[in-house]
């Protein structure tokens, strides 16, 4: 049995992807997140009562609070899907998209660096970190050739691509975007 930390995981996708996980393997499930206005506990309600689920109300840019829930839980497996993501609200309020986004996701980061590095080898080795979102954050794919599949084929072409390339600079989820893969970049260069 695996231990799935899941941030967001009382929103829409973030609640699916929980059931699934309960109802369809063995999997114990540990759900970080603030309920703002994307999150909704009645969503987690079928899988409430199972000893394999857990329920952490924590803001990601809370440090000490997610060093807390990195250690009571000891996860094998972080899935992160809290996000910011409703494009009309970016527009009247772009500061609770940098705080969550970004520097939420940095927050993350370095709490799972930190618990990470205290592992033994073995468990160092399987540790998973997922970052999961939607187009609301990053847009549209419009083809199947393009720089967000060629990270997916092959990491390698990243190398030969430019790190910040986005097809609109004028398009607000290019900064996430650029913020998200250099912050994740760097963390998996750093753990290497």
């Amino acid at each position: 049995m695996r231990k799935i930390l899941i941030t967001g995981g009382a929103g829409f996708i973030g609640s699916a992807l929980v059931r699934y996980i309960i109802n369809e393997t063995s999997d114990a499930v540990v759900v970080v997140d603030t309920l703002t206005y994307a999150g909704n506990l009645m969503s987690l309600a079928p899988v409430a009562q199972s000893e394999r689920f857990a329920f952490e109300k924590v803001d990601i840019c809370d440090r000490a609070e997610l060093a807390r829930v990195f250690t009571e839980y000891q996860p094998d497996c972080v899935m992160h899907l809290a996000a910011e993501s409703h494009v009309d609200r970016s527009i009247d309020g772009p500061a609770a998209f940098i705080e969550t986004n970004i520097v939420g996701t940095y927050t993350l980061l370095e709490a799972a660096r930190a618990y990470w590095t205290a592992l033994t080898e073995d468990k160092k080795s399987a540790f998973r970190f997922h970052h999961i979102s939607t187009d609301e954050v990053y847009g549209d794919l419009h083809s199947t050739d393009d720089f967000f599949t060629a990270i997916a084929r092959n990491h390698a072409v990243c190398a030969e691509q430019p790190l910040f390339r986005v097809k609109s600079q004028q398009r607000p989820s290019g900064a996430r975007l650029a913020a998200d893969l250099w912050s994740a970049d760097a963390y998996h260069q750093l753990l290497e």
